[in-house]
């Protein structure tokens, strides 16, 4: 059974583009935060997460850097050789579903209420 389950924070602004035939495709980087070990921050894994369709278009407009994140889909493994003859290859997650845990942060401000007694 090839699943993931991720709870992270967008690290990077989601970037969308178009297939030849048409279809969306949105990247997100997100952080994963390491378990504390003996009170210390252990830093976090950084995962590149890829979605398709109006939920990738969803993704490019609400998500920002910072926002948290549910994400749940498979792992993906990529190879490739450069121009130059190295060999590379790449871990990342397609997502199935990825759900906002959080509100976006508002810069608007709430009117200030006046006292009618004074």
């Amino acid at each position: 059974m090839n699943q993931v389950a991720l709870v992270a924070r967008i690290a990077q602004a989601p970037a969308l583009r178009t297939t030849n035939g048409g279809t969306h495709v949105a990247t997100l980087r997100v952080a994963v935060q390491r378990p504390r070990k003996d009170g210390e921050d252990q830093g976090a894994d950084y995962i590149d997460v890829v979605t398709f369709g109006r939920q990738a278009e969803t993704c490019v407009e609400y998500l920002t850097k910072g926002r948290r994140v549910a994400i749940t889909g498979r792992l993906s493994h990529s190879e490739w050789t450069t121009d130059a003859g190295e060999r590379r290859s790449k871990l990342e997650v397609i997502a199935t579903t990825v759900d906002f845990l959080d509100r976006p942060a508002t810069t608007t401000t709430e009117p200030e209420a006046v006292d009618a007694a004074a």
